[in-house]
């Protein structure tokens, strides 16, 4: 999918935990997923991942949303 601002923006909006939820559990070929839009929302979870406390949230928004 192609990244539009529309696109950007709502990513940007999205709380770690929602972004690793649909990550995990969205069906396999989630057009979010694919192209310029699934590079940046892979970029966008890295980021977050990499602030200070991210890994912290990562842990406790996995065994949240669980498996």
């Amino acid at each position: 999918m192609d990244l539009t601002e529309k696109n950007r923006a709502y990513i940007d909006g999205l709380r770690y935990e929602d972004m690793l939820s649909r990550w995990r559990f969205s069906p396999a070929g989630d057009p979010w997923f694919q192209g310029e839009t699934g590079e940046y929302w892979a970029k966008r979870m890295k980021e977050l991942r990499e602030q200070p406390g991210g890994q912290e949230r990562h842990v406790a928004a996995s065994k949240s949303i669980g498996w």
